[in-house]
């Protein structure tokens, strides 16, 4: 097959690499791509948001299968224009993408469908949003219902700090994604990340990951759109990953194709393991990032067939068969370790020279997928964005992945970088 992945980020990067190991790729164009991606194939310089070119785009290249990997287009409705066309896609619908893009949707979902999650409120204006935080204990937990890369979500430890970060955030501080605000009560317990593929009736479950928002050790500086993660996450044991089937991705799927809104592709839950089980976090409509790349890197086996089927359907009553083929049974534990510009999530620096990456990846088990990356003057690797390097690893055991991610990030030469030294650490303690 020849392949179109929309994206250029990490999560993308690990999902061409992978995807072009399968005997079932011919070729993996992406678009826009990045320098590590156009090394799999040449890659087309059209945006990830631009829907009117990518479909232009798909309609030339005439793509076997488009695979969408960011939040953005699936919101925009991508998935549902390109199938209106006759192609084969990989990826929520728009309607179905609400799961991610309106936090409110989501979580008026979750109750409808009885799916355990934490107790909220939405609200548009300060005084009822502020009358809500007086009914609750600390930490409050508010989030903008849209899209907001990932850093829409704001831990407030005082009733003052909360109140700020209301009159902020519906004042725009996230633009329009904060217009609408959700305000939950705090769970306590350990995040983790499941994803499920699926075609909207049966499901295939990947191993769960465990991701690092804050910014800095010891969980502590601002959110992030993730630091670095690992997997398996051992807080997921077997009859945690029971419940979240049973209990919350079972009922999701089930609940949407009811109401006439099956779910096709991807499905990133996000739980708390709580003294009373797992409960949703959050949904995203799409791999996580840097979750994705731990998962690509730790699979033995051949991704394609569940992604094929997850775009075409045949998935129920077949997840043995396509569990088979993932060799599921021989992961391998990998970590990845996030390499971003200094300043990030704030104001950073672009066009800084990044050296070693070569090496880095010739080193046992170590793949480095590029997020934030151009080609500057002189043919040199450049930063680009925020989260710039993604350092993977794989090993027979979680520390020698995690060693060997740092030995990935230790070869590389960029002063004007900066990494968490504590990746995988809660699973590493215990």
């Amino acid at each position: 097959m020849n392949i179109l992945l929309i994206g250029s980020g990490g999560r993308e990067h690990a999902l061409a690499w992978k995807m072009a190991q399968s005997p079932l790729a011919d070729t993996v164009h992406s678009a826009p791509g990045n320098p590590g991606m156009d090394e799999i194939s040449p890659c087309f310089d059209v945006a990830a948001d631009d829907v009117d070119a990518l479909v232009k785009l798909a309609l030339q290249v005439e793509p076997d299968l488009v695979v969408i990997g960011p939040e953005a287009p699936l919101a925009l409705g991508l998935a549902d224009i390109l199938r209106a066309r006759g192609f084969d896609v990989f990826g929520p619908s728009r309607e179905a993408a609400q799961l991610e893009a309106s936090k409110a949707f989501s979580k008026a979902r979750m109750v409808k469908y009885g799916v355990p999650t934490a107790a909220y409120g939405e609200f548009t204006e300060a005084a009822p949003a502020k009358a809500f935080l007086r009914k609750m204990q600390a930490p409050y937990v508010l989030k903008a219902d849209g899209l907001a890369a990932g850093k829409g979500v704001v831990i407030a430890a005082t009733l003052e700090e909360a109140d700020a970060e209301i009159d902020e955030m519906l004042s725009g501080k996230f633009g329009s994604a904060s217009a609408t605000l959700v305000i939950e009560e705090f769970m306590h317990g350990e995040e983790a990340s499941v994803f499920v593929i699926t075609d909207g009736e049966g499901a295939i479950y990947l191993p769960a990951a465990q991701d690092h928002k804050r910014a800095h050790d010891g969980d502590t500086g601002p959110n992030t759109g993730g630091m670095g993660a690992y997997a398996p996450a051992p807080v997921v044991s077997e009859g945690i990953m029971h419940r979240v089937k049973r209990e919350i991705a079972e009922p999701m799927l089930r609940g949407m194709a009811k109401d006439g809104i099956p779910y096709q592709g991807v499905l990133y839950i996000g739980i708390m393991v709580t003294d009373e089980g797992p409960k949703v976090v959050e949904f995203n409509a799409r791999f996580g990032d840097p979750e994705c790349q731990v998962l690509m890197k730790g699979l033995a086996g051949d991704i394609m067939p569940a992604i094929l089927a997850s775009a075409t359907g045949g998935l129920k009553g077949n997840e043995a068969a396509f569990e088979a083929l993932l060799e599921l049974d021989r992961f391998q534990p990998a970590a990845a370790v996030v390499l971003a510009a200094k300043g990030y999530p704030g104001a950073y620096e672009k066009g800084s020279v990044i050296e070693g990456v070569e090496a880095a990846g010739a080193l046992p088990g170590v793949t480095v997928f590029h997020a934030g990356t151009d080609i500057g003057p002189g043919n040199r690797l450049v930063a680009k964005g925020g989260r710039v390097l993604n350092v993977t690893a794989s090993g027979a055991t979680l520390e020698e992945a995690v060693a060997r991610a740092y030995a990935g990030v230790d070869a590389i030469n960029w002063p004007e970088g900066f990494c968490r030294r504590d990746i995988g650490w809660r699973a590493l303690k215990a």
